[in-house]
């Protein structure tokens, strides 16, 4: 696509993405790193111990959140509670105000997930001390699952659960695979918990899982159509040049959708897909290896159900 092309389409989704009083925007982001950790310099090749996220990412990752303008922020691998403040903090510096906060972990307490918004956050229950079986072993869900409550009118509250499951390197314990698909074993099970008790729940899965759409933990989470009311739906967005991957691999030159939305058949209506969509940038890479997906998400159903 001509570059200048490229500019306009990508210009004319985030005006189509321009908040109004009877929709939100909700991004979902897996941030990088935001957080201290060992690192290493491809230029000097050193390493660097106890390093916190480069400068100039961390500047890229809010100049990407500043166009998007979220009402509502999902985020992977973000560290501590000091990491989300200073997001916080300069989110608001670049005009994005999010006071109210969540931030979650599972067996890996390093990279957590967080959400920031507009809106209070009625209810919370995050899922820190999930576990499964593989063989003799007990091993813990490393990210956990991060469940608060936004109610978005007086009669629409949405669950928004932030996962990031195991990533695709291998490990010693297990098979990444198994343990990945474990992982949103437990998703679902949590996402049944909620339609039981609360039949017909609003609910938004959103995160980095690290997986293929044809793999089966996303048809674990999405469910059979035989389960009707309960099954989730998977919200497919585009970028401006009708691209659908979220994530690039460098090392291996690859582009891959491991980035998701899945909704409940309750909240689908009120999803604008056709302003909707995965944002995109030249030096998205500078920010992180992700791309940010970016739902609207309308007060008032707008499709019929």
């Amino acid at each position: 696509m001509p570059a200048v092309f490229y500019v306009l389409a990508s210009a004319a989704l985030l005006a189509a993405a321009e908040p109004t009083p009877e929709r939100l925007t909700f991004c979902s982001y897996n941030l990088r790193n935001w957080l201290t950790m060992d690192r290493f310099d491809l230029h000097t090749q050193r390493a660097l111990p106890a390093t916190p996220k480069p400068e100039s990412e961390k500047e890229r990752v809010v100049k990407i959140l500043a166009a998007i303008k979220p009402d509502i922020l999902g985020v992977c691998e973000i560290g501590d509670s000091d990491d989300l403040a200073e997001l916080q903090k300069r989110l608001k510096a670049a005009g994005v105000d999010l006071p109210h906060t969540e931030l979650a972990h599972g067996g890996d307490e390093t990279r957590r997930l967080a959400l920031l918004s507009r809106l209070p956050i009625k209810a919370r229950s995050s899922q820190l001390n999930l576990t499964y079986q593989i063989g003799e072993q007990t091993l813990p869900h490393q990210r956990g699952i991060l469940d608060v409550t936004i109610a978005i009118t007086p009669t629409l509250d949405i669950h928004f659960l932030g996962v990031h499951l195991k990533s695709k390197r291998d490990v010693p314990e297990a098979d990444q695979a198994e343990m990945r698909r474990n992982e949103a074993r437990l998703l679902r099970q949590h996402i049944d918990s909620l339609f039981t008790r609360e039949p017909g729940a609003a609910i938004l899965a959103y995160g980095d899982f690290n997986e293929h759409r044809n793999e089966p933990a996303i048809a674990d989470i999405i469910g059979s159509p035989r389960t009707g009311e309960t099954a989730m739906l998977d919200i497919l967005l585009r970028d401006a040049e009708g691209e659908v991957w979220t994530h690039f691999w460098d090392e291996a030159d690859t582009y891959s959708r491991l980035d998701y939305c899945f909704t409940s058949r309750l909240l689908r209506p009120h999803i604008d897909q056709r302003a909707s969509f995965i944002y995109s940038a030249r030096d998205f890479d500078k920010a992180s290896d992700h791309r940010p997906l970016v739902l609207k998400i309308s007060r008032e159903p707008i499709l019929k159900r």
